[in-house]
């Protein structure tokens, strides 16, 4: 029996940490998002990093890679509240998967919520980061991004390869 009520402890210990994990996730996503629009703003251009990294400051008012960019506010607010429905699921997957899925799971969540507030509070998503190879340039994209791609890779990696 006290084996059974350590492992309750450890599991809230877990969710805990998952949460400080969406939190620094969302909190990164926003720095970023702030830093870049505010920088971008003052300079009037975009910052060239190297051969193959620019920030240049794009508003995508679609989803991933600016799909159904739109200007119809029913398909707009109709991807919002789906996002947050999947939110909401994807908080119910944390808090009932294992450890390892929590991880990528937290990180999934902390960037939908980075680019859910976006679409609420500028009605579009800032892209910054474009990479690219001479004249070949990759979709723009934000932190918020990068880390549903690691977590949804995550995921894939953990159920198809790891998995017995």
């Amino acid at each position: 029996m006290f084996t059974m009520f350590e492992n309750k402890i450890n599991l809230k210990k877990i969710d805990i940490y998952s949460l400080v994990l969406v939190i620094i996730g969302f909190a990164a996503d926003r720095f970023s998002k702030e830093y870049i629009i505010n920088l971008i703003q003052t300079q009037d251009r975009e910052v060239f990093v190297n051969d193959y990294l620019n920030l240049t400051l794009n508003w995508n008012t679609g989803i991933a890679f600016g799909l159904l960019s739109l200007d119809t506010n029913f398909l707009y607010h109709s991807i919002s509240a789906l996002i947050l429905l999947i939110i909401a699921y994807l908080v119910y997957l944390m808090v009932t998967s294992d450890n390892i899925s929590k991880i990528f799971i937290s990180l999934i969540i902390g960037g939908a919520l980075g680019n859910l507030y976006d679409r609420i509070t500028y009605y579009a998503v800032p892209d910054f980061i474009d990479f690219h190879f001479e004249n070949f340039h990759w979709f723009t994209f934000n932190v918020a991004d990068v880390l549903i791609t690691i977590g949804i890779f995550g995921i894939i990696f953990k159920e198809f390869i790891i998995r017995k």
